[in-house]
């Protein structure tokens, strides 16, 4: 709230003074008024608010809202216009079987990959962002879209295999997320493709369908996910129930994912643990910024009305007091 016209305040000064005489004189007291001062036995203790005292207090307030209401008190309201262009990003993520390995504590791959993507999702407030999974098949999750908490909700039920076909269908996924794009006007449209395999199935090929994905002006950021020394993952036994496998290295193909970033002017990125993914991510983000203008407008709503009407109440109360209640008889 503010003021649009706060020298009517001033007024206020004079207002002060004279309730203060007042209050000096109220307090003075007065001469021996009768002969026999017997009869101040009979007289009852004044209380120490009296009519006058009353009277006085609610002229006080009256004055003061209307003294408010003339300098037109205001609300504001706030509103942002947003001009400019966001980016348009879809997370593709790598569903397989090897994303349980524990290689990332405490979670494993596909866990640490779902905890900061939704930490990065949250930094950008004003692009769209879609999710797309992958094994050996590819499925679209979330279309880009700027409904952050519904994105939220889905990336937090992705899940190990829930594409339900066996693999890893690297140029499926990219064909996917591309083709989810290929209408989409943005300033930059991105593909961050995080995967700890090879691409082992599915009808595209991954640079074939990367190429394709940098002529529609859509770059990719590839994330190699795994520790050097290769994962350990746990599968179920049926006579000793879970136990580990190591995962060796070899099984990350690094050379086809530097491949499919520079077919499409991105950059590929190697995550060897949960802490040098988050940077990555980071990294990403400072790679591609969204090139928005906010401005903001404040409409401003009269609220004297209300204040000049209870001040005029206040003083009419205060009129009828007097002239009733609190009516002094000579």
């Amino acid at each position: 709230m503010r003021f649009a016209n706060p020298w009517w305040f001033l007024i206020l000064l004079p207002v002060a003074v004279l309730g203060w005489i007042y209050w000096k004189r109220s307090k003075k007291p007065d001469g021996i008024k009768f002969s026999d001062l017997n009869i101040m036995e009979k007289i009852q203790p004044r209380s120490l608010i009296g009519p006058d005292e009353i009277l006085a207090i609610i002229t006080l307030l009256g004055i003061i809202l209307c003294v408010c209401a003339m300098a037109r008190p205001q609300a504001g309201l706030t509103t942002e216009q947003i001009s400019g262009q966001g980016v348009d990003i879809i997370l593709c993520l790598d569903t397989s079987g090897s994303m349980r390995s524990v290689d990332f504590r405490p979670q494993n791959r596909l866990g640490a990959a779902k905890e900061v993507a939704k930490k990065f999702i949250e930094t950008r407030l004003r692009d769209r962002i879609g999710l797309v999974v992958f094994g050996g098949a590819a499925m679209t999750i979330c279309p880009i879209t700027i409904d952050k908490g519904a994105l939220q909700e889905l990336l937090s039920l992705t899940s190990i295999d829930m594409t339900q076909v066996d693999g890893t269908a690297v140029g499926m996924a990219i064909a996917t997320a591309a083709d989810r794009m290929r209408t989409s006007q943005a300033k930059s449209k991105v593909i961050i493709l995080l995967t700890d395999g090879r691409n082992n199935t599915g009808a595209v090929d991954p640079i074939t369908a990367a190429k394709a994905a940098g002529a529609l002006g859509i770059k990719i950021y590839a994330i190699g996910a795994g520790s050097p020394e290769g994962g350990i993952m746990p599968v179920q036994d049926p006579m000793y129930g879970t136990r580990y496998v190591r995962i060796p290295e070899n099984d990350l193909d690094e050379d086809t994912l530097r491949s499919v970033a520079a077919a499409s002017n991105g950059v590929y990125f190697r995550a060897k643990d949960s802490r040098g993914l988050e940077e990555i991510f980071k990294k990403i983000s400072d790679l591609e910024k969204s090139d928005y203008k906010i401005t903001e407008f404040t409409h401003y709503r009269d609220l004297y009305p209300n204040w000049l009407g209870a001040g005029i109440i206040l003083l009419f109360i205060s009129f009828i007091l007097s002239e009733t209640f609190f009516r002094r008889i000579p």
